[in-house]
């Protein structure tokens, strides 16, 4: 068995793994990772399909644990190369995806399994298995094949408690274990967390106090995908004689699919439409919106710089992070928390209440499953590098062999001969950035580009020549933008470039670039020297 992480591995977010069994291919989720602030522009980055694009006939099925966008967000992508690949997972997950593709204008083929049910695709048997995790129809799946058995587990945790009663089914972890687990794969999210996971029970008290206190409008920002949480923001609202409108697209469209299928219980005249929200009394009224992570084009930051179309936050009124960060978001979620005490909201977040439970394993729930799968390979997954080596000193700590324990990035290839897994090598598995309407047209170079611009500025300096005579018919004229000096400071490099711009000509030199080139190492010299900054210098050449 040969297994391909292809994203998940490194960082928190697009999830991916192929597994390759004579010679057909099972794909394991098929996520997005959310752009940071040095990627500037980027809408979501997928996936590298590249290694499997000339293979795409040979993939049998793909495998959906959970609706999270760092698990689904990147399957229409997938299925540009492929419509018709069966897709696999519990009801929920696959409504999420089915409205999805639906944007996409893709027709997907659907398989609906519930646990414990068994299918078959090419050499792969698949047995699936509740999970608990912060959506409902979360699952492990486990992989029977010829060449060895894997256990994957998705996303999840230990809670006793959970709000839908569907606790993660350790009995079935258990017979798997007796069966033997050739490898084991693990989320590792929380491998650095000591302890275990508060319950998400705990949420709904802490919930109820906050409303209790707020007596002006109140609103809760969270993942557009999290049912559980929208469910204790309904049950605290009715409790409080307060109506819920939900606002953002994608909150709004998961809502109502989990709501039809019976995931979320709305209480009888809680839920109002978003646009009749100005008709309740400020202290009547709960918004849930989409933005918990900073996203700047979300709703709860444009509220915070009052730029939403029809809600303004007001002195007094109390937000509620109820999320948790991902990696790489704080500065951006601080931002937005910081603007809104600025308007004298009262925020409510993780750091000063318990109103977020993580949906991860932490520690002690680790160790607690791996004494249980006792497996005989690991391969910490879903995790940046010091998670996965934190899940890899757990399994180590069971009494996993160390040389067992295999600890790698996406793209590298690891092998399940005679069971034993070992890295074997690997396939290019680069970032696939998603900008606008364009799908990997944009790499490193143009992000550079975009950061000196939005760091540095821009300088454009022009002239019309003609090179015949080697006269200047106009300019050099220098234009900026972004650069904190005026026309004044710039205009003394005029000269200078004037005679490179002459000198050049004199010297017989007629070929336009290598004109603009003299022109930029002129412009560049005297701003970096004398204004200690590195902006992006265009320089342009008309001939005449």
């Amino acid at each position: 068995m040969r297994i391909t992480p292809l994203g998940g591995l490194g960082e928190v977010g697009r999830n991916m793994t192929v597994f390759e069994v004579d010679g057909k291919l099972l794909v394991v989720d098929c996520g997005v990772l959310f752009p940071e602030e040095d990627q500037p522009g980027v809408d979501l980055i997928l996936p590298d399909f590249s290694s499997i694009e000339d293979r795409i006939d040979d993939v049998v099925g793909l495998v959906l644990t959970h609706g999270h966008e760092d698990h689904i967000g990147g399957v229409p992508y997938l299925l540009r190369l492929r419509d018709d690949i069966p897709i696999v997972g519990s009801q929920l997950t696959l409504a999420f995806v089915e409205a999805k593709l639906k944007e996409h204008r893709i027709r997907p083929s659907l398989r609906v399994v519930r646990e414990h049910e068994r299918v078959s695709y090419g050499p792969f048997d698949l047995e699936f298995v509740a999970v608990n995790h912060s959506i409902p129809d979360a699952m492990a799946c486990f992989i029977r094949t010829a060449a060895g058995k894997a256990l994957i587990t998705g996303d999840f945790k230990i809670d006793s408690l959970p709000i839908d009663g569907r606790i993660t089914d350790l009995r079935s972890f258990a017979r798997f274990a007796d069966e033997g687990v050739d490898l084991f794969l693990v989320d590792s999210t929380n491998a650095e967390v000591p302890g275990m996971i508060g319950h998400e029970a705990q949420i709904g008290p802490v919930l109820d106090n906050v409303f209790a206190e707020s007596d002006q409008q109140i609103i809760v920002a969270s993942f557009s995908s999290h049912v559980h949480r929208v469910q204790q923001v309904l049950d605290a609202a009715a409790l409080h004689g307060r109506k819920v409108a939900l606002v953002g697209r994608s909150m709004v469209r998961n809502m109502g699919i989990a709501a039809e299928r019976g995931y979320l219980k709305v209480p009888d005249g809680v839920l109002i439409d978003a646009r009749d929200v100005n008709s309740v009394p400020d202290d009547e009224r709960v918004l849930m919106v989409t933005g918990s992570q900073g996203e700047p084009m979300a709703a709860l930051s444009r509220m915070a710089h009052g730029e939403h179309r029809s809600v303004t936050v007001e002195p007094g009124d109390t937000v509620i992070f109820a999320s948790s960060l991902i990696p790489g978001n704080e500065n951006s979620v601080y931002r937005v928390i910081n603007q809104l005490m600025r308007l004298g909201a009262r925020v409510v977040h993780q750091g000063n209440a318990k109103v977020h439970v993580s949906g991860h394993a932490s520690s002690e729930e680790l160790l607690h499953v791996y004494n249980i799968v006792a497996p005989e390979n690991v391969m910490p997954i879903h995790g940046e590098i010091r998670h996965l080596v934190a899940n890899g000193a757990l399994a180590v700590k069971t009494g996993v062999n160390p040389k067992n324990v295999v600890l790698a990035e996406d793209g590298v290839v690891v092998d399940l001969v005679d069971g034993r897994a070992r890295i074997a090598g690997a396939v290019p598995c680069g970032y696939v950035y998603v900008d606008g309407s364009s799908v990997g047209e944009i790499d490193e170079t143009e992000l550079k580009d975009r950061r000196i611009l939005s760091e540095e500025g821009f300088i454009s300096v022009y002239a019309v020549v003609e090179t015949k005579t080697g006269t200047i018919l106009a300019g050099p004229d220098i234009q900026a933008r972004g650069v904190a000096e005026d026309d004044e400071v710039l205009g003394e490099i005029l000269p200078d470039v004037t005679k490179a711009l002459q000198e050049a000509l004199d010297k017989g030199n007629q070929d336009a670039h290598s004109l603009q080139q003299v022109m930029r190492r002129t412009v560049g010299r005297f701003v970096g020297r004398r204004l200690k900054r590195r902006p992006m210098i265009v320089p342009v050449v008309i001939e005449a």
